[in-house]
């Protein structure tokens, strides 16, 4: 029984050595949402989905380039004129070099360009979107194991008062087998009993402990092996009303915004393709210097420096019928995108309907646990005062006891399963960040 106490007290030790410190929900959360990788990584996406939106990258700015070059050619002639006379020419050397600003610039496309560029900004609220919803699922995912560790720990202090009771009743029937009042039976009885509670301690110990290790992992903290205090109980929010929640669900909540940012993008995609039904206007313009040099010509070193321009109009006349088959499939993927929206909706609406019903039926649940757990309490001390008497026999004194081992456990379920419903009530009507502000 010693090497079994053992650990606990030395898990018990570091809990009030290293844990000092009471990390409340919304510390929690802003500590992951500083060093969780996921959060950081999705940041970093955002910021080059905001670096993407430029005119330049849509095409409506012009393209300057600097070019330069050297060529050259040597060549040996054997010419026959139409005199009948003959020559030859060995080693004719002819090079030229060059160097010049070239501007090329799509000035209309069929107005595509301005298409590409509102698909980019609207890309660039979609990565602000997707930020939001990394940090709405790990603000959900942090409270959620937050009172997690809550109830774990609330369960081993159950369990550790378990421990305690089991071994003073050992105490007493060992004071009474002794005296004759207990059987040996009894006494066995009473050991199995401690040993069987202080084995579910330990078994808690690993369950508290991994749920540490899991908050610390959201966190990002690099020691996940940290040990944290936090509160000990588990507050729930009654003020909760589900029209409230659906209006809310239809204005804020994520999934519907991105949903309905993609339809936004099928129809810029869809402008894109029209624009292919209009002329297009492409200017250009350089500014060069180009040399040539002869060794059998009149003329040795022949030099051009200065301006040359263009002015290019087009329409694409005919494409193989591939752009009316485009626009087509265009306007199928808008519809398909306001379907997936009423989708959505019709799926947000059923979640909602079912997180609200469980989120009542538990809250019910919990008053009802609450009486249940005084009853259990009364019951327990009822049994304490007449085992102390003889008037009871060990092993109804340990059903009492486990009855209210049992109310304080489903109490704890009920408080919990209430709170994940309202964590998942708050993420479905986009409020799940008023926790950063609890």
């Amino acid at each position: 029984m010693r090497h079994i106490l053992i650990p606990i007290t030395l898990f018990l030790c570091s809990a009030i050595l290293f844990a000092q410190e009471r990390y409340t929900l919304e510390k929690c959360i802003s500590i992951g949402l500083e060093h969780n990788y996921s959060i950081r990584i999705v940041q970093n996406e955002e910021q080059i989905s905001s670096n993407n939106a430029t005119l330049g990258n849509a095409g409506g700015l012009p393209t300057v380039d600097l070019s330069g070059g050297f060529n050259g050619t040597m060549y040996n002639y054997d010419n026959d004129f139409t005199d009948g006379t003959s020559g030859k020419e060995k080693n004719n050397n002819t090079e030229s070099a060059n160097i010049g600003v070239n501007m090329n610039w799509t000035v209309f496309d069929g107005f595509g360009i301005q298409a590409d560029y509102k698909k980019l900004r609207e890309l660039e609220q979609m990565g602000r979107l997707n930020t939001r919803l990394a940090i709405e699922n790990l603000t959900a995912n942090i409270a959620a194991e937050y009172y997690n560790l809550i109830r774990q720990r609330i369960r081993l202090t159950n369990l550790r008062s378990a421990v305690r009771l089991s071994r003073e009743w050992l105490r007493i029937t060992e004071v009474s087998f002794i005296s004759g009042v207990r059987s040996g039976l009894e006494l066995q009885q009473s050991r199995v009993y401690l040993n069987a509670d202080s084995s579910r301690l330990l078994t808690q110990i690993e369950a508290v402990k991994s749920s540490m290790i899991r908050l610390n992992e959201l966190m990002g903290l690099d020691s996940v092996s940290q040990v944290i205090n936090v509160l000990d109980t588990i507050p729930l929010n009654s003020s909760l009303i589900e029209a409230d929640l659906w209006q809310k669900t239809l204005t804020n909540n994520s999934y519907l915004l991105v949903s309905q940012k993609n339809k936004t993008l099928s129809e810029l995609d869809y402008q894109k393709i029209r624009s292919r039904n209009y002329p297009y206007l492409r200017l250009n313009g350089g500014y060069g210097y180009t040399a040539n040099w002869y060794n059998s010509n009149a003329i040795e070193l022949q030099q051009r420096i200065g301006f040359n321009y263009g002015l290019t109009v087009g329409l694409t006349l005919f494409n193989g019928m591939n752009r009316q088959r485009e626009q087509r499939n265009a306007r199928i993927q808008i519809q398909n995108s306001e379907l997936r929206i009423q989708d959505l909706e019709l799926g947000l609406k059923s979640d909602l309907a079912t997180l609200w019903m469980a989120y009542q039926n538990n809250f019910e649940l919990r008053e009802l646990e609450k009486d249940n757990l005084i009853v259990a309490r009364n019951n327990y001390e009822i049994a304490s005062e007449r085992f102390l008497l003889g008037d009871l026999a060990g092993i109804e004194l340990r059903e009492a006891q486990n009855g209210l081992l049992e109310a304080e456990e489903r109490l704890s379920i009920a408080e919990y399963n209430t709170k994940l419903c309202e964590i998942s009530l708050m993420q479905l009507s986009g409020q799940i960040l008023f926790y950063l502000s609890e």
